[in-house]
C-alpha cells in the first residue's frame, strides 16, 4: 500500500511540476515560437541555400570552423598558397589566415563536430534569439509584449533570410540580446552572477565583431557609468573611500566590466598570435583601409571616397529600406515601434494601463530597460553611418532589391530587429489596451457577455495580430526568397557535374571568374584544412602554376572544370553550362597532334594558324572539304605546323620552358563572317622531351578568334554553333610513329 500511495502522489505531483514550468502560458507559447523559428530556418538553410548564397563569405567562415576542429587558426599550403588561396584569406609566407574573428565559426565547428551539420548552429542561434527577445519584451513591459515581439521577430524577413545563412550577424546579436538580458537581471537582482553572465555575453560579441558590440554595449554603458556615479554621490563624505567601493551598483558594474575585459584581452592577445600586434586586426592586415572611418576606404580593388555626405545619406537609405522592408511588418511594425516608444514615455501619461508593468512589479527594471532598447535605435545606426560596409550593400541606393541588401537584408543593423519587434509589440498592445479611453467598449453595452466579451475580444486580437504579421512578412520576404532561389537555381546546374560523380584520391582546377580566389564565387567547393582530402581544389592559373599543383599531387587523378557562359552577379544574366574534363599527361621526345573540324556551309576558305609567346605561323587552305584535318606537332623547342588538308606545310616557332601551344582554325564565308576553333594546350620542356595537358582548352567564336568562356567547347553535347571537332595528342615512338 506504501507503494501505492507513492505512486499516486508521484503521479500528482509531477502534472502540478509540469503546469508550474509552463506558467505562465505565454512564456510557453514563445518557446514553441522559438523552437519554430529555428526549425523554420533550418529548413531554409537546406532547402533555400543548399549550396550556399552569393554572399560568399559563407565559405570563409565554414573553411575557418573546419580548421579550428583540427585545432588550427591557420592554414599551412607552404609554397601552393597562392594556388590553394580562399576568398577573404591573407597570406603570410605560405601561411593563410582569415579577415574574420573565429568565434562565430567556433559556434558552427560545434555543431559540425557533434552533428556533422552546421546548420544546427543556424537553428539554435535563431531559436535563442527568440527566446531573449521574449525574455526582453517581458522585462521591458510585460509577457505579452515578449510573446508578440518574438513573434514579430521570429517571422521578421531579415530574421528568416539573414539567419540561414553562415554569417556572423544573428550569432553576434543572440550574444549581444544574452548581455542586455543578464544586465537587466543583474540590475533587479543585484546578482553577481549574472553580472559576470553579462561581462561574458558582451565579451563574446566583441570576439566575433567588435564594432557590432561596442555599439549595442553604448547605452549599457553609459547607464553602467551613471548608475555608479549616483550611487557614489550619494555615498559621498559618509563613508569613505572604501564604502564607496562596497556600493552594490560599483559591485555588480565592476564585475562585468571585468569579464568583459577579459574577453577583449583575448581578443587582442589572437590579434597578436595572427597579425603580430595586438591592435591589428586580421581584417586591417587584409585592408588596412576597411575599417570604420571616413576617408578613402579601401578592399582589393574596390575603392571609394566615403565622405560623411556620402555615408549619411547611404545610412539613411540603408535604415529606411530596413523600417519599411526588412523589420517585422515593415512600414506597419517601424510605424506601431514608433507608438510604442511614445507610449513608453509621454504618452504613458495620457493613457493610464496601456502598458504593463515590468516584471519586477515596481516597473524599474521595465523602465530600464525600455531606455536601453531605445538607446540601440540611436546608437546602431548613428555608429553605422561610420562603416563603408553599408555603401557597399547598396548596389544601387535607389532600388532596394538590389545587390546584397535585396538578397539578406542591411545585415550590419541586424541589433535593430529586437528594439524594433519589442517597440512594435507594444505599440501594437498600447492601441489596443487604450481602446477604452477613446471608444464605448462594446461590453459596457451588453453587460451580461462582458466577461465572454473579454475573452473573445483577445482570441480575436491574437488571431488578427498573428494573421497580420504572417501575411505582412510573408509577403515582404516573398521578394528576396526568389532573389536568392535564382541564385541557387544557377549554383544547381553550375555544381552539376560535382554531384553526378564520387571524386577519390582528385585534384579539380577551378576557375577564377572573379580574381585569384577559391570560393568566389565556388565557395561549395572547399578544401580540408590539411589540403590532403579526397578532393584538392586548386586555382586554374595557367602552365607554370598548374604544373606546380601537378607536382605538388603527381599520384592523383587531376580534372579541369570549367563552363560555358558569363559568370555574372546577376543570376538572371548568368547562364552557364559546365565542364569538367579528367586530365592527363602526355610525354614524350616529341608529340604529335591531329585537330579535325568539321567545316560549315558556305566557307571560302581557312585560316591555320599555330602560335605561342615566341612568335606564331600561319597557312591558308584556299578550298576546305567537308571537314579539315589539321596535323602539328610539338618537342622541348618547337611546336610545328606539319600539314593542313593534306597539304605539307612544315612551319615551326619557338616554345618556352612552360607555356601553351595554341592551334586556331578561322573559317571565313564569303560576307566575311568568321568561326573560330581555338585550342590551347599546356606544355613543359623536360629533361627526356616535353610533356602536355590534355585536353587542351577550347573554343568555338564567331566574329572573333578568341571570345573566353562564353565560347568554351563542349565535347559532350552539340556545340552552340554546330561546329564538330575531334582532337588527339600522342608521343611519337623511336622510328616516328605514334604510339606508347
Amino acid at each position: 500500500m506504501a507503494l501505492v500511495d507513492r505512486l499516486q502522489t508521484a503521479c500528482g505531483v509531477l502534472p502540478a511540476r509540469v503546469r508550474r514550468l509552463a506558467r505562465p502560458r505565454e512564456r510557453l507559447l514563445a518557446a514553441v515560437v522559438a523552437v519554430l523559428a529555428g526549425v523554420a530556418v533550418f529548413l531554409l538553410a537546406s532547402e533555400l541555400f543548399p549550396y550556399h548564397s552569393s554572399n560568399h563569405d559563407e565559405g570563409v567562415y565554414l573553411g575557418q570552423a573546419a580548421a579550428l576542429l583540427e585545432g588550427q587558426f591557420r592554414l599551412f599550403p607552404g609554397e601552393l598558397a597562392e594556388a590553394v588561396r580562399p576568398w577573404f584569406f591573407v597570406a603570410d609566407e605560405g601561411r593563410l589566415y582569415p579577415k574574420y574573428q573565429p568565434l562565430p565559426a567556433g559556434l558552427y565547428a560545434v555543431s559540425m563536430a557533434l552533428f556533422g551539420e552546421p546548420r544546427v548552429t543556424l537553428a539554435a542561434v535563431t531559436t535563442g534569439n527568440v527566446a531573449l527577445v521574449y525574455t526582453l519584451g517581458a522585462m521591458a513591459f510585460d509577457r505579452r509584449v515578449g510573446l508578440l515581439a518574438a513573434v514579430g521577430f521570429a517571422t521578421a524577413p531579415m530574421t528568416l533570410v539573414t539567419s540561414a545563412v553562415f554569417l556572423p550577424y544573428a550569432p553576434t546579436t543572440l550574444f549581444n540580446l544574452a548581455f542586455a538580458v543578464a544586465y537587466l537581471h543583474a540590475h533587479r537582482t543585484g546578482r553577481g552572477a549574472s553580472a559576470a553572465l553579462a561581462g561574458g555575453a558582451i565579451g563574446v560579441a566583441f570576439l566575433m565583431r567588435p564594432f557590432t558590440a561596442v555599439l549595442f554595449a553604448v547605452p549599457f554603458v553609459g547607464h553602467a557609468l551613471w548608475e555608479v556615479g549616483t550611487a557614489l554621490r550619494a555615498r559621498a563624505g559618509t563613508t569613505g573611500l572604501s564604502g564607496l567601493l562596497r556600493t552594490p551598483a560599483f559591485g555588480r558594474q565592476t564585475i562585468t566590466a571585468a569579464v568583459g575585459l577579459v574577453c577583449v584581452a583575448a581578443t587582442l592577445a589572437y590579434n597578436t598570435h595572427i597579425t603580430g600586434s595586438p591592435l591589428i586586426f586580421p581584417y586591417e592586415a587584409f585592408a588596412p583601409r576597411d575599417g570604420p572611418g571616413f576617408g578613402r576606404r579601401r578592399i582589393l580593388e574596390h575603392s571609394v571616397e566615403y565622405s560623411p555626405e556620402l555615408a549619411v545619406r547611404t545610412n539613411a537609405a540603408v535604415v529606411w529600406y530596413l523600417l519599411t522592408r526588412w523589420v517585422p511588418a515593415g512600414a506597419l511594425g517601424a510605424a506601431l515601434a514608433a507608438v510604442g516608444l511614445a507610449a513608453s514615455t509621454r504618452v504613458r501619461r495620457l493613457l493610464p494601463g496601456a502598458l504593463g508593468a515590468g516584471r519586477s512589479g515596481d516597473d524599474t527594471t521595465g523602465s530600464t530597460a525600455r531606455l536601453l532598447l531605445g538607446g540601440l535605435l540611436v546608437t546602431v545606426p548613428v555608429g553605422n553611418v561610420l562603416f563603408w560596409g553599408n555603401f557597399n550593400i547598396l548596389a544601387n541606393p535607389g532600388d532596394p532589391t538590389d545587390g546584397l541588401l535585396g538578397q539578406f537584408g542591411p545585415f550590419y543593423h541586424f541589433d535593430l530587429l529586437a528594439p524594433v519587434a519589442i517597440f512594435g509589440a507594444a505599440g501594437a498592445l498600447a492601441l489596443w489596451r487604450a481602446r477604452g479611453s477613446v471608444t464605448t467598449p462594446v461590453s459596457e453595452l451588453c453587460p451580461t457577455s462582458r466577461a465572454g466579451f473579454g475573452r473573445l475580444g483577445r482570441v480575436v486580437l491574437a488571431a488578427v495580430l498573428l494573421a497580420g504579421l504572417l501575411v505582412t512578412n510573408g509577403a515582404l520576404v516573398a521578394g528576396p526568397l526568389a532573389q536568392n532561389a535564382a541564385h541557387t537555381a544557377t549554383y544547381e546546374e553550375a555544381y552539376a557535374p560535382f554531384e553526378d560523380r564520387e571524386f577519390e584520391n582528385a585534384v579539380v582546377f577551378l576557375p577564377t571568374p572573379y580574381g585569384d580566389w577559391l570560393g568566389h564565387p565556388f565557395q561549395y567547393l572547399r578544401n580540408e584544412p590539411g589540403f590532403d582530402g579526397d578532393t584538392v581544389y586548386a586555382l586554374d592559373r595557367g602552365p607554370p602554376g598548374n604544373f606546380e599543383v601537378r607536382d605538388a599531387y603527381p599520384n592523383r587523378t587531376h580534372y579541369r572544370y570549367s563552363f560555358r557562359g558569363e559568370w555574372t552577379p546577376d543570376p538572371g544574366e548568368r547562364e552557364v553550362t559546365p565542364l569538367l574534363e579528367q586530365q592527363t599527361v602526355r610525354a614524350g621526345p616529341r608529340l604529335a597532334g591531329e585537330t579535325t573540324v568539321e567545316v560549315p556551309d558556305r566557307v571560302t576558305h581557312a585560316q591555320v594558324r599555330i602560335e605561342t609567346p615566341a612568335g606564331q605561323t600561319t597557312h591558308t587552305d584556299t578550298d576546305p572539304g567537308a571537314t579539315l584535318p589539321v596535323t602539328w606537332s610539338v618537342d622541348r623547342t618547337n611546336a610545328s605546323l606539319t600539314a593542313v588538308d593534306g597539304e605539307s606545310v612544315g612551319a615551326s616557332v619557338p616554345v618556352e620552358s612552360v607555356g601553351e601551344v595554341v592551334v586556331l582554325v578561322r573559317l571565313v564565308q564569303p560576307a566575311g563572317a568568321t568561326l573560330t576553333y581555338r585550342q590551347a594546350t599546356t606544355v613543359r620542356a623536360t629533361g627526356g622531351g616535353v610533356e602536355a595537358l590534355w585536353p587542351p582548352e577550347r573554343t568555338v567564336c564567331p566574329l572573333v578568334d578568341d571570345c573566353g568562356r562564353e565560347g568554351t567547347y563542349l565535347p559532350d553535347r552539340e556545340n552552340q554553333y554546330g561546329l564538330a571537332v575531334e582532337s588527339q595528342l600522342e608521343p611519337v615512338t623511336g622510328d616516328g610513329s605514334p604510339g606508347g
